[in-house]
């Protein structure tokens, strides 16, 4: 299979995953705020956020095993940086109340206008960065 149909498999699974999630636990499936909230005070629903977090660490380990050439490094980024990248992502969950998994997946499919504007932000000032780091730091940081 090509590049396309495991993205768009990929996108098929996450579009029920959330459903699922909406259908039977009446959350928003947001991982950044699943992880918060499994990092607070201990409550009834710590359970089901720690199942959610373990599945998605089990899923990713069964794939690089499955297939390892899903996590080739096709950018001239050492880990270094991408741990770095990943810090400024965990900040601006937030800064912004949430990530693109709850706000770009299942906030705008239910049309909030928050989510919608913050979706936007997000991919504004991605493509901005990129522009940034292309055209005035030689493609490099």
């Amino acid at each position: 299979m090509n590049a396309m149909i495991f993205s768009l498999m990929g996108g098929c699974l996450i579009g029920i995953a959330v459903t699922l999630m909406l259908l039977f636990n009446g959350k928003v499936t947001g991982v950044s705020g699943i992880i918060a909230a499994s990092m607070s005070k201990p409550n009834k629903e710590g359970a089901w956020r720690m199942f959610f977090l373990f599945g998605l660490l089990v899923g990713g380990i069964l794939m690089k095993v499955i297939r390892p050439e899903s996590f080739a490094n096709f950018s001239d980024r050492g880990i270094p940086m991408v741990l770095f990248a990943g810090l400024f992502v965990g900040f601006g969950t937030v800064m912004g109340s949430g990530c693109t998994s709850g706000h770009g997946v299942c906030g705008v499919s239910r049309l909030s206008l928050r989510s919608v504007t913050a979706t936007f932000t997000f991919m504004f000032f991605g493509f901005l960065t990129v522009q940034i780091v292309r055209h005035f730091l030689g493609g490099g940081l």
